[in-house]
């Protein structure tokens, strides 16, 4: 097959869950022998041909992230109905490159990595409608909005920011049920996803497939950043709202009531991209944030225990799979935990809540003969569900399904 894939950043180094996706996703393709040719948004300033992606992809262009600012973003709120997200990742550079491309090369298949990208899908229609357009799905967004504004609206300083996702929850959805309606095929990275998508599609059809990692990229021998005996880390994007809210709630309510009965456990917040609202954990004793590191196994080996307390979000949580390919234990939330395998969340402690979540840590931190068990659990979980080499051959089925491959 020729394939062309639109991504919201270029997956390389794969340090965030969206480009751990794609990036796995662009090695499954070229190991099964299929032609790709990569369109990203990029700000990282790599060079796309200095990256493993030039050995995955035909060819790989990189185009700057558009740039919106606040009074853009609220004009669009207070003068339209549409959804902030259809526009925020539109580049008119991408467009235009993407038409150019079309009029001079046949492909089998156009897909767009999340809903923010989606915005291409008419672009690429109308100039190649034999085409098969795919929509990988990367969250049911519109409901990600709903709990987010639920979160929100339990502070009130965060009433403003409630109201604003309550109101773009409605305007994503109304995009979110067009876009499922224009694509040929539509995936999802779990079941819970895809059954809030399925009513946005006439013949209800949503595809599964989990997000995934190269387990053995994770099993290697990677050196250890000592964090010390009782080290609780946490990883992801830290400027995705979801992100910022679980290290908020871990350090301000969860981390007093862990060192009541620990009192030296530390935490470490490892990702790029730290928010502002971050900033002020920086000077609570115990907490460290990183930013963008190279990369997170070191920080995975050298922890206690990975803990996600997640309270909004869906999809896949790769950061779980990581921290089970190298042997973490982990604490999780039920919304973290969602969408995973059985056997997978048996393979960790789960606890909602403050208190419960507390509990669970210390439990872990003070019994450390539960580690073994949760560590052999979890890395079995991973490797029979949710290692590219099994499930690639997944998606290779779904495109087959649709009369390609």
């Amino acid at each position: 097959m020729n394939l062309l894939i639109i991504a919201p950043s270029l997956p390389y180094p794969p340090a965030s869950g969206g480009a751990l996706r794609v990036y796995s996703l662009l090695r499954g393709l070229h190991a099964a022998g299929h032609r790709v040719t990569l369109l990203a948004l990029d700000d990282s300033g790599l060079n796309p041909a200095e990256t493993p992606l030039r050995e995955l992809c035909a060819r790989v262009e990189a185009f700057p992230i558009p740039q919106r600012t606040k009074s853009q973003r609220l004009k669009m709120l207070l003068t339209t109905t549409q959804a902030d997200l259809a526009h925020r990742l539109y580049s008119d550079e991408l467009a235009k490159r993407l038409r150019e491309i079309l009029g001079a090369e046949h492909f089998d298949l156009i897909q767009c990595e999340a809903l923010e990208m989606a915005c291409y899908l008419p672009v690429a229609k109308a100039a190649q409608t034999s085409a098969k357009l795919c929509l990988d799905t990367f969250n049911a967004e519109y409901q990600l909005q709903r709990v987010i504004a639920g979160i929100d609206a339990r502070e009130p300083k965060r009433w403003p920011m409630a109201l604003y996702s309550w109101i773009q929850a409605g305007r994503i959805e109304s995009y979110e049920r067009q876009m499922c309606a224009l694509a040929d095929i539509v995936i999802a990275v779990s079941p819970e996803d895809a059954d809030l998508l399925r009513p946005f599609r006439a013949d209800g059809k949503i595809h599964v497939l989990p997000s995934a990692i190269s387990v053995d990229d994770y099993a290697a021998d990677f050196p250890l950043v000592d964090l010390g005996v009782h080290a609780l880390i946490f990883t992801g994007k830290m400027d995705y709202r979801p992100n910022v809210d679980a290290a908020l709630w871990l350090v301000n309510d969860i981390l007093p009531l862990i060192r009541q009965r620990v009192p030296d456990v530390t935490v470490t917040l490892v990702g790029q991209q730290p928010s502002p609202r971050l900033d002020a954990l920086r000077t609570v004793p115990g907490v460290t944030i990183t930013g963008r590191v190279e990369s997170v196994v070191p920080y995975l080996r050298g922890a206690a225990a990975y803990v996600a307390p997640l309270r909004m979000g869906s999809g896949t949580r790769l950061k779980l799979l990581e921290a089970m390919a190298t042997g973490s234990p982990i604490v999780a939330t039920t919304a973290a935990a969602a969408g995973l395998m059985p056997d997978a969340k048996a393979a960790m402690l789960i606890a909602d809540g403050a208190q419960p979540f507390a509990d669970a840590v210390i439990g872990l931190l003070t019994a450390p003969e539960k580690r073994d068990e949760m560590v052999n659990a979890g890395k079995i979980a991973v490797r029979a569900h949710y290692d590219w080499s099994a499930t690639a051959p997944a998606l290779l089925n779904i495109y087959k399904e649709h009369g390609l491959v």
